[in-house]
């Protein structure tokens, strides 16, 4: 017998039980912290810039090159596209879970590279930026002037030059950049007059600056090869690239025939600028540079978060007068206060474990036994996690509080049977634990390995869901292989070691007196009910038919969901104003929103950005973002002061008191990295062309029909198609008369109202950009472009109005694509008491209502990950039964008796869907997670039944003697090791602050099931062994004697 060494050599026991602790606590110190695992599909965003060019230019010239490349592209799951009037263009590529993001990265960049010789020159020069993306913001760094003495052009390079490359260069930041382009641009401000009358054209200016602007390497004296006598050699240095307002001032456009000279500074105005002004940020109302950071998907975002503020900490002690940098909106301060209450939780349910094995065994030196396997099991685990690469995060330390009852479980199964012989048989502790050991070390390594045969095999089912049970599953396998070792070695070392009999005559504690009797009431009852269920097996099959068509009504009845969204401490509001509305008037507009957010009750800070979009990624001058960070959990725990209320509050306020333009309050995805928003992403598709027209009348049908749906509430869209533009038609036919380049025409165009970019200069050790374009005031209104000029090849002023054309358009202003089709995306939420799996159906119900031939839909972010999850949901579940059910037949050599216990497992089911209804929780992947556990558990208990009543059986003892003599012997057993698992999940129940929801939906699952597995299936457990064995008897041509029936429903069957 195995166990009999460590009976003998108990200190052996303590020794490998010892080095199991000290490698989980190695393990614990090094292992990376997440709130999840490394779930999020892989994300590699493509930019570029094309200054000047509207989003339809865009499209047509670069965006389309760029996705013909790229799709198709190995493991990509889905392509999204963004375009605006700003010239900014941004593709992300979403890849499976699990592939490699570097080679994702490698991937695409050579596709990029087969297509950049088909983009435009500018675009070229501008440069595309291929990198690995997460597009959920982890934290913000706010770099703000409390005095108001810096603008946000100050703050912005300040942030570039101070923080920026530090941070970019901590390990695990994927990305980091200073929201909007503020970045230090030599701006060349033309003033159209003075260019007329001098006969100086834009391409002048931009001639000149790139002649006169310019690095030249010169060589050297004496370089080699060189003459044999050669004696020194030495570097010339020549003229660098300007780095000054006034030189570039200087910079000579045309000599005169007088000899005199037009200077930049002559027909125009100088300034050291901005790149770019579409986007300003601004801190509790304060001007800021908001620097934004973004983790890699395997990185740990607590590590991230701690040196980033270590970094900001020590460049503040250096940092001039009215500057300040804080970080309030940090994802991770969610992350840490969820998961110590995660630790909370897991420390209560310990504490419970361990009492509810004292009361059962009533003696601290038996109590202590079960109590050393729990750390000795749980801490070692670590060790296992760390070997495979996994992180400490929410679905791992679930699993932990749920293994605590599975742990304690065989520890139990040990000491409960030792004690037992100790008392009826008189037996010394060694001998008792030699004889306990020989009856319990089948059944404790049946219950681990039934346990692995539920988790192991659901470890390989690929996705964000299989990752989620591929973590839970090996924490509970790891768990129970360390338990079930310690059962065979600790813990007999321990009971031969530590246990003593009990004293004769010796008066029990008054509290234990009670429990024992009112235990031993329970047992009679019990064995009264299974005397006549076993008697009765008509009813048992009837009782199990119901059951099964209760579970199938239940399970189709409750919700279904994937995430619970959680209280994560902050949510954004975002402000549409009107199409064609300037900066400015939005920013008034947003410092309005900010002031009324700013006044709600549990708002602690609001971080605006001004001019750009989160929904659609991209920067316009009719929108704007508030970050609203709340106060700490702890201040915020009446109703009122939830993230929901708070919310809801505050769109109601908004819709009444912002007339001006669209808002949307939107909590942050459950998941990092799966969209933007919470609620659902739902892409509207043109499967040929791009017909705005016709996508805005489908999509405006699609959301007034949506919206009448009660599952569904909030569902809007962004897509915008009348958008008021210019359409300027050059007339060929005269432009070639009077010998006037359409190069030339369209560079004056560019230049005077869009941003023509030159070249480069230097300055603060680094590389900003020149650009051309005329004062404000030459680009305010519709007659400035008639009033413009251009220059034809006799050197001859020609008035724009002579060649050009104008006439308004309606357009969009930001152009999107999903998997290369035009599309737009719709968002939306599930409404209160409704789940997100009603929400999808009723948005397909829609789509079967409105959706015209030539249109299309595709799901992406959450809900493509939702829908998929559901589809894997039935295998998870049918490869948990089947591989139960094989290794029950392997063990039991009969594929009927596997049956008895397998009939166990509806009635944990059914518990677990019922709990579930009465909380009003969805049908989610936390459930069923727990559904999962609930398969092995249940065919847990009723082995260690089973395992006895058929050695009885096979002993020789009639049927039903041995069914019931099984229920009597582990009876008690069985219900200690269920009390102390459903008491330790208790704490899951009444979860409060962050992560609640997700802890509440395992914790009902688990506890249901558990509960009324031990009420009923403990009962039924005894006449499905009886059940199954006649089957067998009938079928091998054998009967057993008929069984009168007795009117003493409490005698024992015989």
């Amino acid at each position: 017998m195995f166990s009999l060494f460590f009976i003998n050599r108990p200190k052996f026991a303590f020794v490998l039980s010892i080095i199991i602790v000290i490698a989980g606590i190695i393990a614990i110190k090094s292992m990376p912290i997440a709130i999840f695992p490394n779930i999020t599909p892989p994300q590699v965003q493509i930019t570029t810039t094309y200054p000047g060019a509207d989003a339809a230019s865009l499209e047509k010239t670069t965006v389309i090159p760029l996705e013909q490349q790229i799709n198709g592209v190995e493991d990509m799951i889905y392509m999204d596209t963004q375009c605006s009037d700003s010239g900014n263009m941004t593709i992300t590529v979403s890849f499976d879970v699990g592939s490699n993001p570097d080679m994702n990265v490698v991937n695409v960049n050579n596709r990029v590279s087969i297509a950049l010789p088909q983009l435009p020159e500018t675009v070229q020069r501008q440069g595309i930026t291929v990198k690995q993306q997460n597009s959920n913001i982890l934290l913000l760094i706010n770099i703000y002037s409390p005095t108001d003495e810096h603008d946000s052009i100050f703050l912005t390079n300040f942030a570039c030059l101070n923080l920026l490359d530090e941070v970019s260069r901590i390990p695990g930041v994927g990305n980091a950049q200073v929201m909007g382009s503020l970045n230090y641009a030599m701006r060349i401000w033309i003033d159209s007059n003075k260019l007329a009358s001098l006969q100086i054209t834009p391409s002048d200016l931009i001639n000149a600056v790139n002649e006169q602007n310019k690095q030249v390497p010169s060589g050297q004296i004496g370089g080699q090869p060189s003459e044999a006598d050669q004696q020194f050699q030495i570097t010339i240095l020549s003229q660098s690239r300007m780095d000054s307002v006034e030189q570039f001032e200087n910079i000579i456009v045309r000599e005169n025939p007088d000899g005199s000279m037009i200077r930049v500074k002559d027909v125009a105005k100088v300034t050291m600028g901005a790149q770019a002004y579409t986007t300003f940020g601004q801190f509790n109302g304060k001007p800021s540079a908001n620097l934004a950071v973004y983790q890699l998907p395997s990185a740990n975002a607590l590590e991230i978060s701690q040196k980033v503020r270590e970094i900001v900490k020590k460049q503040s002690e250096s940092f001039p007068k009215g500057v300040a940098a804080e970080i309030v909106y940090d994802t991770t301060l969610f992350v840490s206060v969820s998961l110590k209450e995660v630790v909370i939780t897991l420390i209560e349910a310990i504490i419970l474990v361990i009492l509810v094995v004292f009361i059962f065994l009533q003696d601290w030196r038996a109590t202590l036994i079960p109590s050393i396997a729990i750390p000795v099991s749980l801490v070692g685990t670590f060790s296992f996690l760390l070997a495979l690469g996994y992180s400490i995060n929410t679905i791992t330390l679930f699993a932990m509080i749920l293994a605590i009852g599975i742990v304690v479980d065989d520890a139990i199964v040990v000491i409960e049977n030792v004690y037992r012989i100790m008392e009826e048989e008189h037996l010394d502790p060694i001998e008792a634990t030699k004889k306990g050991m020989l009856q319990v070390t089948g059944p404790v390594i049946a219950t681990s390995l039934v346990l692995w045969a539920v988790f192991i095999p659901v470890a390989f089912i690929p996705g964000i869901t299989g990752e989620l049970y591929r973590q839970f599953a090996v924490t509970i396998a790891a768990s129970v292989g360390i338990s079930a070792f310690n059962a065979l070695t600790l813990s007999p070392a321990l009971c031969a070691t530590f246990l003593k009999p009990k004293i004769e005559g010796k008066k029990e504690f008054i509290l234990f007196r009670w429990f024992n009797k009112g235990f031993d009431k329970i047992s009679e009852k019990y064995l009264s009910y299974v005397a006549a269920t076993i008697r009765n097996l008509p009813a048992v099959v009837i009782f199990t038919v119901l059951l099964l068509a209760m579970i199938y009504f239940l399970y189709a009845y409750l919700p279904t969901g994937f995430i619970p969204n959680e209280d994560q401490g902050s949510f954004i509001v975002e402000l549409q104003m009107p199409s064609g509305a300037a900066l400015t008037r939005t920013e008034k507009v947003m410092e309005s929103i900010r002031e009324i957010v700013q006044k709600a009750d549990g708002v602690a800070d609001t971080i605006t950005v001004n001019g750009y979009s989160l929904m659609s990624n991209m920067s316009t001058s009719n929108a704007s973002l508030l970050f609203v960070v709340l106060k700490d959990w702890d201040q915020r725990k009446t109703p009122e002061l939830q993230i929901n209320a708070i919310t809801s509050n505050i769109r109601n306020i908004l819709q009444k008191d912002i007339p001006e333009g669209m808002t949307y309050v939107y909590q942050l995805p459950p998941i990092p990295g799966l969209g933007s928003a919470d609620g659902f992403q739902f892409e509207l598709e043109q499967k040929s062309g791009n017909n705005p027209q016709e996508i805005t009348q489908v999509l405006n049908n699609f959301i007034y029909l949506a919206n009448q749906q009660p599952e569904l509430a909030h569902v809007y869209s962004l897509y915008r198609s009348n958008v008021p533009k210019v359409h300027a038609q050059f007339d060929i036919d005269k432009l070639k008369k009077l010998q006037i380049s359409l190069d030339e025409a369209f560079g004056t165009i560019q230049s005077y109202f869009g941003s023509s970019y030159v070249n480069q200069f230097d300055k603060f050790g680094k590389v900003y950009q020149v650009y051309i374009q005329a004062e404000s005031k030459f680009r305010a209104t519709l007659q400035n472009i008639e009033n413009a000029y251009v220059m034809n090849k006799r050197k001859e002023i020609v008035p724009m109005d002579t060649v050009l054309t104008l006439k308004p358009v309606l357009a969009p202003d930001i152009i999107y694509h999903y998997n290369m089709f035009a599309n737009a995306e719709i968002e939306g939420a599930a409404a209160p008491g409704y789940s997100t799996g009603q929400a999808i159906d009723a948005m397909e119900r829609v789509v079967k209502e409105v959706m015209p031939l030539g249109m299309q839909y595709e799901w992406t972010g959450t809900a493509y990950q939702e829908i998929i999850a559901g589809n894997q949901t039935i295998i998870v579940f049918m490869l948990a039964i089947i591989f139960i059910y094989l290794f029950l037949v392997a063990k039991y050599e009969s594929w009927m008796l596997s049956l008895a216990v397998m009939l166990s497992v509806p009635v944990a089911i059914l518990g677990a869907l019922a709990a579930m209804w009465l909380a009003g929780i969805d049908n989610n992947i936390y459930a069923q997670v727990g559904f999962v556990l609930l398969f092995g558990m249940s065919s847990k208990t009723a082995i260690l039944m089973v395992e006895f009543a058929d050695k009885e059986y096979k002993s020789g003892k009639n049927l039903l003697d041995a069914a019931y003599e099984a229920a009597k012997i582990r009876f008690r057993a069985v219900i200690m090791t269920a009390t102390a698992f459903i008491l330790g999940v208790v704490p899951l129940l009444i979860a409060t602050g962050p992560g609640a929801n997700s802890r509440k939906a395992i914790g009902f699952a688990v506890f249901g099931g558990m509960l009324l597995d031990a009420i009923l299936g403990t009962l039924r457990i005894p006449s499905f062994y009886v059940l199954m064995e006649k089957i067998i008897g009938w079928a091998e041509g054998k009967r057993e004697p008929k069984i009168q029936k007795s009117d003493d429903s409490n005698s024992k069957p015989g």
